[in-house]
């Protein structure tokens, strides 16, 4: 079972800053993924179609 934990905004934006994850928004909808998408934010539908390229080392943040 994958490993989650919760964070803070302030820290999501950090650790995407330093490049050292990677932002989800996790909408299925891509009209609520561009409604509501943070900066630096992919798609979920993006993010599925990358999943096999993903580096597995890096931090993943998905975001609703």
């Amino acid at each position: 079972m994958a490993k989650y934990n919760l964070i803070s905004a302030a820290e999501a934006r950090e650790h995407v800053q330093s490049d050292d994850a990677l932002l989800v928004c996790a909408y299925e909808s891509e009209e609520k993924f561009k409604n509501a998408c943070l900066e630096g934010a992919i798609s979920l539908q993006d993010f599925k179609a990358r999943e096999g390229a993903t580096d597995k080392n890096r931090e993943i943040i998905f975001v609703k």
